[in-house]
């Protein structure tokens, strides 16, 4: 939690209670059914909520901005951002449906009434997003071919309407191998922990 608060030290007390219930609502569900590798259950607020964070140091979104969070697993990296964006519309789906049923179970414990949940795979989406986000779901190459026909324009935030996207390692072939624009920042632009030290943020302009 301490790392939060690090980062984000302008957090309403609302809020702070919210992410200090992840710390006992994840552990309690992943003893149940397991949405996070139980190894690495100790390392929430890092590896998973603060992570999921970057994406809010790269955007702030505006009011009413509609996002779809796709192979979102135990609620990743939407369920963070819901509580930071409170005025943002979030719509989370996995193709897995026990672990959407732990997504909602978590939101309403939180009374995140931003969140929509749905068990359905990303192909299959119809919908109309202003953003897509996600944590290393698949290749950019068929991300960017599923992003493609769920985007709307116009753009409202700072930046253009798109995708945006957390992964590790070597990304060098699946950006050259994108379709469209992807920009790439090091998420040890944005937080100190060896954790984030290849991490990256790739934004991925769908509008251009």
């Amino acid at each position: 939690m301490e790392a939060i608060l690090k980062y984000f030290p302008d957090l309403t007390n609302k809020q702070i209670e919210q992410f200090r219930q992840l710390g006992s609502l994840y552990p309690d569900w992943n003893s149940k059914i397991n949405v996070i590798s139980r190894k690495d259950i100790d390392n929430l607020y890092v590896h998973h909520v603060l992570h999921s964070l970057a994406i809010a140091k790269f955007i702030r979104f505006q009011e009413g901005t509609k996002i779809l969070d796709i192979g979102t697993g135990g609620g990743f990296p939407g369920i963070p951002l819901a509580i930071i964006f409170s005025e943002v519309k979030f719509h989370l789906i996995d193709s897995t449906l026990k672990k959407i049923k732990v997504v909602q179970a978590i939101a309403d414990s939180l009374r995140l009434s931003n969140i929509k949940t749905e068990q359905i795979r990303a192909e299959e989406m119809k919908g109309r997003y202003e953003f897509i986000v996600c944590r290393a779901v698949m290749d950019l190459g068929k991300l960017y071919g599923i992003a493609k026909n769920l985007i709307e324009a116009p753009s409202r935030n700072i930046e253009p309407n798109g995708v945006i996207c957390l992964k590790g390692g070597d990304l060098k072939e699946e950006i050259a191998n994108c379709p469209a624009a992807v920009e790439q920042i090091g998420l040890k632009d944005y937080f100190e922990e060896e954790f984030f030290m290849n991490k990256y943020l790739l934004s991925i302009d769908l509008l251009s």
